[in-house]
């Protein structure tokens, strides 16, 4: 990683060291019910921690729009991170001014302080220079180790890494290593596996695929506008047929770029939206007219499979199917499973990501079994799409 500096680079001992972090995690009843966010960021603070730094974390939590709002506050975060780490964990009640830094003067080397969430100021989301200079009056070094966050200029996303030495977290150099294995140098060939919905929302993302991947395997709801758009009758199942001359324009630059488009040839069908309806696989010449697809059938499956064994890495996001509903999760299970034994066996990088796709994988039970699963849910989408990530940007070394 010669164009970002690591923590192998940073003079960590006896310094104030701001770590921007993505613990904005689920919450019910003031516990945390999810704590993956919080897990990611342990390795980096017990790194510097153990090096001798003051480690001071940034983090925002919900929407609070620039004002304080009390269920918006980091105070009971930081008990799950104090858990986390085994160790305790400071907490200011605000990330900028005299409580701040009268927190920050009491630490000694290897203490760990969680400053209150970054947006109950108005300055944090504009990125605004005043309150960028108030947060790096705080610290001597600045590392970033939340990429899920790194698609938003905000002042202690992006705005922190102009003023201070700015370092990678181990958290996001796992990533960034993982996204360039990914797509920016992967081995070849290279499938993407895109489901879900909607075309409207991965407009952008299959547009940049077609591009660079060998192959591109479409499912979930999208996929039936692309059959719509070819002239496949597909009964009552959700589809944008409104987008359906979007759709053939990115069969067009596929074919232009060589990238092999790989559809459904069958479905599975069912006459309600919801689990354990009687349901049916048919062929697309078969498809009742009033029959919805709501997972990929068996032939397509073997495809998808097949396209999976051809492929040296793969790029997930999104689901084959409706897979929050027994048993229009099979398409979605089979193929991740597979994916995931192929990573197990040495001959496949597997990398995901998205809110619904880590679903899957851990409904799947083989999260752990990929080569990398993102959770950055924004950040990771706008990286497959091709577009630049401010907060990854302005760690890069000139």
């Amino acid at each position: 990683m010669t164009s970002f500096r690591t923590l192998d680079e940073a003079p960590v001992k006896g310094q104030r060291v701001l770590v921007r972090v993505d613990i904005n995690v689920p919450m019910e009843d003031g516990k945390v019910t999810d704590a993956t966010r919080i897990e990611r960021v342990i390795p980096t603070l017990r790194e510097i921690s153990a090096r001798g730094g003051k480690v001071v974390l940034l983090a925002h939590f919900g929407r609070p729009k620039g004002k304080r709002e009390p269920k918006d506050s980091l105070a009971p975060v930081a008990k799950a991170v104090s858990a986390a780490l085994g160790k305790p964990v400071a907490f200011a009640n605000d990330c900028i001014g005299d409580v701040a830094a009268q927190a920050i003067a009491k630490l000694g080397e290897g203490d760990v302080l969680l400053l209150e969430n970054t947006r109950f100021h108005a300055g944090e989301e504009k990125n605004d220079k005043a309150f960028v200079a108030e947060l790096a009056k705080l610290g001597d070094l600045y590392v970033n180790d939340a990429f899920s966050a790194a698609h938003r200029a905000h002042a202690s996303t992006e705005g922190l890494a102009h003023v201070l030495p700015a370092y990678v977290g181990r958290s996001m150099q796992a990533e960034l290593d993982a996204l360039r294995k990914g797509l920016e140098k992967p081995a070849r060939p290279v499938v993407a596996i895109v489901g879900g919905a909607k075309v409207s929302t991965k407009l952008d993302l299959l547009e940049n695929l077609v591009a660079k991947v060998d192959a591109l395997v479409i499912g979930g709801g999208m996929a039936n506008t692309f059959l719509h758009a070819e002239g496949v009758n597909i009964g009552k199942s959700l589809a944008e047929k409104d987008l359906a001359d979007t759709a053939r324009r990115v069969l067009s630059v596929a074919q232009e770029k060589n990238c092999a488009i790989i559809l459904p040839v069958d479905g599975v069908v069912a006459y309600e939206f919801k689990a354990h309806a009687p349901h049916h696989a048919y062929g697309f010449d078969a498809v009742p007219t009033d029959g919805m697809i709501l997972d990929v059938g068996p032939q397509s499956i073997e495809r998808i499979k097949a396209a999976i064994d051809d492929a040296a890495t793969i790029v997930w996001n999104g689901p084959l199917g409706a897979f929050e509903l027994a048993p229009f999760d099979h398409g979605t299970v089979v193929a991740a499973r597979h994916a995931a034994e192929r990573t197990k066996q040495g001959k496949l990088v597997s990398i995901a990501g998205g809110g619904d796709t880590v679903a899957a994988l851990h409904h799947a039970g083989v999260a752990d079994d990929f080569t990398y699963v993102s959770t950055a849910g924004g950040a990771f989408l706008e990286w497959l799409e091709g577009k630049d990530l401010p907060g990854v940007s302005a760690l890069k070394v000139p």
